[in-house]
């Protein structure tokens, strides 16, 4: 009777698994703040994207971590044919076709020596600081070259004003008018981000809190939601998303398209620690935690627990 007139629903293609694929490494690595999940090969690339597939997954948004020696100031590790998140996009194309969604994270942090998301310059009083439209047309060349290798939708979360049209405009010009973006639109300056900067190897010294929002405004996020859908973003999204539900409600009832919402790796850890600390109940805390951004108005959720979700809503 509970299931019969329940309010929110959650199904397995409601989820999107995020994945690290890493250059240099013969075998998987599990990153170790964050439980379970793995710096991959390409070969357990594919066995964990088939896993989750076969559990009802039908979306991967995949990270790229370069060896140290391939970062530069620029990135441009970010949109070289060879770079790595290129060649599993590749990868992933050649091994899915058209059965799952793959989704590429469209931001240079990961690629950079710096660790921030765009280019970085001295200002007039001598502080490092992001040049927001010299880090464009990088974003551009980036997402052209995540779809020359096959990737259905680019993910730009650098937090550029500016980004979406940018990328819009350039996929067009290279004929990828049927890759879709999903824009990174209320992305907070999170202290919940702290685990992935593991799983990305990233150089970053010091914080993102120059162009990424402030936890305390909500407000700017509808403005900053809206600027991306009049610039052509196909998704939006909120992240991270617990902390954030309040936020993501408020974008949900008010977006013409589809919102997603990011369960970021620090929400991840906390319920994996709390879970094998035998604190809680791990699969019944994932299970509320997911149907909780659900119901405050997520299309699509981002998450570390996809396949294991997956696998208990479908009995697997």
């Amino acid at each position: 009777m509970r299931e019969f007139v329940a309010e929110t629903t959650l199904r397995p293609a409601d989820l999107i698994l995020p994945m690290f694929i890493a250059d240099g490494i013969d075998t998987p690595r599990e990153i170790s703040s964050m439980p379970g999940v793995n710096q991959h090969t390409f070969d357990s690339l594919k066995r964990a994207a088939h896993e989750a597939l076969d559990a009802g997954v039908r979306c991967v948004d995949l990270f790229g971590v370069p060896t140290d020696a391939d970062k530069d100031a620029d990135g441009s590790q970010a949109w070289q044919e060879e770079g790595i998140l290129n060649r599993a996009l590749a990868a992933l194309r050649e091994e899915f076709g058209e059965d799952l969604l793959i989704m590429a994270d469209t931001c240079l942090d990961e690629f950079t020596d710096h660790g921030h998301c765009g280019v970085v310059r001295q200002d007039r009083w001598g502080r490092a600081v992001v040049d927001n439209d010299a880090t464009l047309p990088l974003y551009q060349q980036m997402a052209v070259a995540q779809a020359d290798a096959g990737a259905h939708i680019v993910s730009p979360s650098g937090a550029m004003d500016g980004q979406v049209l940018a990328i819009r405009e350039a996929l067009d010009e290279a004929g990828h008018q049927d890759v879709a973006i999903m824009a990174y639109s209320a992305k907070y300056a999170s202290a919940f981000y702290g685990p992935f900067r593991e799983a990305v190897g990233s150089s970053l010294q010091g914080d993102r809190r120059t162009y990424q929002q402030d936890p305390a405004n909500l407000r700017e996020s509808l403005l900053e939601v809206q600027l991306d859908i009049d610039e052509g973003a196909d998704f939006v999204m909120v992240k991270p998303a617990l902390p954030y539900l309040d936020v993501l409600h408020a974008v949900a009832e008010t977006s013409p398209v589809p919102v997603a919402a990011y369960q970021v790796s620090g929400e991840y850890a906390m319920i994996q620690a709390a879970g094998r600390n035998g604190w809680v109940d791990l699969d019944a805390v994932m299970m509320e935690s997911l149907t909780s951004i659900r119901r405050a108005g997520a299309d699509q959720i981002l998450t570390y627990f996809a396949t294991d979700a997956a696998r208990l809503i479908g009995g697997r």
